[in-house]
């Protein structure tokens, strides 16, 4: 029957003597008609009659229902007979056994055919040939669904890989990946990519990442942007093959990051997004990201493991894994989105939320202001650099040696130096960019409530903001590190107030008593 496919016009030559009723049957086997539901009405039509096919379960699969023996239809489907014919009146019955394969095991169907005329030799043909042709759609139908459920199970496992990566359980994602991937996560350190394309070439994509890595890379289609597909990699060739196929799919982009233990992941993550805005102007449209001074490495290591551990300890008393949960959670939510964190961890935004309460509420900040954000995700970034993010210094300083302040951090003079080059970068621009900037995230990132301190309109607020992006070389309209970068530098040149962040045991704001330090409150 398959080989009616073929030669010229895609059809081998017919005997003459050929039925129609049999040509027309091995159309429905081409691919362009490949259909059950087709093939029972084809054959409904040919015998002048209404014809049915069931399941085991007596579930109508194709067809139109034809009133049956139940007695008869068992005898058929545990094999005692393989057909049946009944007559009463002008009605003629024939059913034949149709193998149906099924999710679980092997099964059986019955194709019933009701019709006035008593069954010839070229009706009982038709019958058992069309039979025939069932199975064989069925039997590829079957395969084609358990493929498709293999295919989405697999990337189902990816998925869970990646979103234990990204809350640092790293031990979990090795045991999850070991029995498929053997190997793949057997290593310290990896590299994160973002390839960007076409939403609806998307699955193609993916399964053009899986072929150029292998095994030797967790490609996942990305939960929360619907033209993202993430790569976990640890082996150093996989940027060639990768870039390979952004050459072969034009309109593609490519982010990397640096390599990052895997605990970090989701800073790695970050830093691949962040390199896509790079690859869009780069001739290539790809690009890693540039390691370059980040504020928290200007600062004094001690003072800063130091300061980290005394703003999380009210976090200490929870258990542990409730602790490592909180954290991830926020840490991801500061770095994007509550709806986009939500569909990386797999849980529902109302529960992301939740937890960024709930941390606010212990350490007694709000994350709406933009510089506490930045200060937070300071030291959720430096805490996972720590072992389990309480050992270290434990902010109280050894004897003589003061407690570590956010004010201190901020007061060094690299930092300083760093903090005023990066902001000078704006001076130049007549639009006074560096005015617009401050006043913006001194407004939570709020365009409107910038312009109204402005007295200008949001959207000239908005384009500034972007015009500072080139600039700066950092995103500022989304949230991440980039921002909470800008937001340091101006802490660090006095732009913008400090924060009030931590408390002491007795519940009260833990600050210097002098009103002219940089962490005392301002009352206005």
């Amino acid at each position: 029957m398959a080989g009616q496919e073929g030669g010229t016009g895609g059809r081998r030559p017919v005997d003459a003597g050929t039925p129609a009723w049999t040509r027309e049957l091995l159309d429905h086997l081409r691919p362009t008609g490949r259909d059950v539901r087709r093939v029972v009405t084809w054959l409904a039509r040919t015998l002048n009659g209404t014809a049915a096919l069931q399941d085991d379960s007596g579930a109508l699969v194709a067809g139109t229902p034809v009133a049956l023996d139940e007695g008869l239809v068992a005898e058929i489907l545990t094999r005692r007979i393989a057909s049946a014919a009944t007559a009463d009146g002008d009605r003629h019955l024939r059913l034949v056994r149709v193998e149906y394969p099924n999710p679980v095991s092997a099964g059986a169907g019955v194709l019933a055919v009701a019709r006035p005329e008593p069954f010839d030799r070229r009706a009982s043909d038709i019958l058992t040939h069309t039979a025939q042709v069932l199975e064989l759609l069925l039997r590829a139908r079957g395969t084609t669904e358990a493929g498709r459920r293999l295919r989405r199970a697999t990337s189902d496992l990816r998925l869970a890989i990646l979103q234990l990566l990204m809350v640092e359980d790293t031990v979990a994602a090795r045991r999850v990946a070991a029995g498929l991937w053997p190997g793949l996560l057997d290593t310290e350190t990896a590299c994160v990519y973002v390839l960007e394309g076409d939403t609806a070439q998307r699955d193609r994509l993916a399964e053009e990442c899986l072929g150029v890595t292998g095994d030797r890379a967790l490609v996942v289609r990305c939960p929360a942007m619907d033209g993202h597909v993430i790569i976990v990699t640890t082996a150093d060739a996989a940027a060639k093959s990768l870039r390979s196929v952004v050459d072969r799919n034009p309109g593609t982009l490519l982010g990397g990051s640096t390599r990052q233990s895997l605990a970090r992941t989701a800073t790695a993550y970050g830093q691949a997004v962040s390199a896509l805005a790079v690859a869009r102007v780069r001739p290539d449209k790809a690009a890693l990201y540039a390691e370059r001074n980040h504020p928290e490495r200007l600062m004094d290591p001690a003072a800063l493991r130091a300061w980290t551990a005394r703003l999380l300890r009210p976090l200490d008393t929870l258990p542990h894994h409730t602790r490592a949960e909180l954290l991830a959670t926020t840490r991801l939510g500061l770095e994007f989105t509550a709806v986009s964190a939500a569909k990386v961890l797999g849980v529902s935004r109302n529960t992301v939320r939740a937890r960024m309460e709930r941390v606010e509420s212990l350490l007694g900040t709000d994350f709406t202001d933009l510089t506490v954000r930045a200060t937070v995700h300071l030291a959720l970034s430096t805490q996972v650099s720590l072992a389990d993010g309480q050992s270290g210094p434990d902010g109280h300083g050894g004897p003589g040696r003061p407690r570590a302040r956010l004010g201190d951090l901020l007061a060094g003079p690299a930092l300083e130096t760093w903090a005023r080059e990066l902001l000078g970068r704006l001076d130049s621009d007549a639009r006074d960019l560096r005015r617009t900037l401050r006043s913006w995230i001194a407004a939570g990132g709020n365009a409107e409530r910038a312009a109204q301190a402005l007295g200008v309109h949001a959207q000239t607020v908005r384009e500034h903001v972007r015009s500072a992006e080139p600039v700066l070389e950092r995103r500022l309209m989304a949230s991440g590190g980039d921002l909470y970068e800008v937001v340091l530098a101006h802490l660090a040149t006095g732009e913008l107030v400090h924060p009030v962040l931590l408390r002491d045991e007795r519940g009260h704001p833990d600050l210097p008593d002098d009103p002219g330090h940089p962490d005392a409150p301002v009352h206005e």
